[in-house]
């Protein structure tokens, strides 16, 4: 394993259905690994034949967005995984998750209020009886 030196591989994040708290996990995790770049920007791409230096630039982007992907592949279940349409890129990948999930969170808290408080006003009230109700 990691020969008894103490070293504890951080537990990538797992999504459990609550994406804002998921996503801030992440997005901590992928800024410590310092892939975020390939997050907010993707891959570079070229106008034209790149040079030798920008080739290099990219080629080593494509290696940290298969590590990235990797990252992302593990703390997502296959069935949501299965839903996202476009996978090529990281980016796409964070993209179509935000584009899912962002938000649902908080329409299911305000059904449970909306819910709660209705629940609240049908309530029969101390001293009403099944008839008055």
């Amino acid at each position: 394993s990691n020969s008894g030196k103490g070293f504890v591989v951080p537990a990538i994040p797992r999504f459990d259905g609550y994406y804002d708290h998921w996503a801030r996990l992440m997005e901590n995790f992928i800024r410590s690994k310092e892939y975020w770049d390939l997050i907010e920007n993707g891959i570079s791409r070229c106008e034209g034949i790149p040079t030798e230096a920008e080739q290099k630039v990219i080629d080593e982007q494509k290696l940290k967005d298969l590590k990235l992907k990797n990252f992302l592949y593990q703390s997502i279940d296959r069935d949501v995984l299965d839903t996202i349409l476009n996978t090529e890129t990281s980016k796409q990948i964070w993209e179509s998750m935000k584009q899912k999930f962002q938000g649902s969170t908080k329409v299911k808290r305000a059904q449970l209020q909306a819910l709660r408080k209705e629940y609240e006003i049908l309530q029969m009230k101390e001293g009403e009886t099944v008839n008055s109700y």
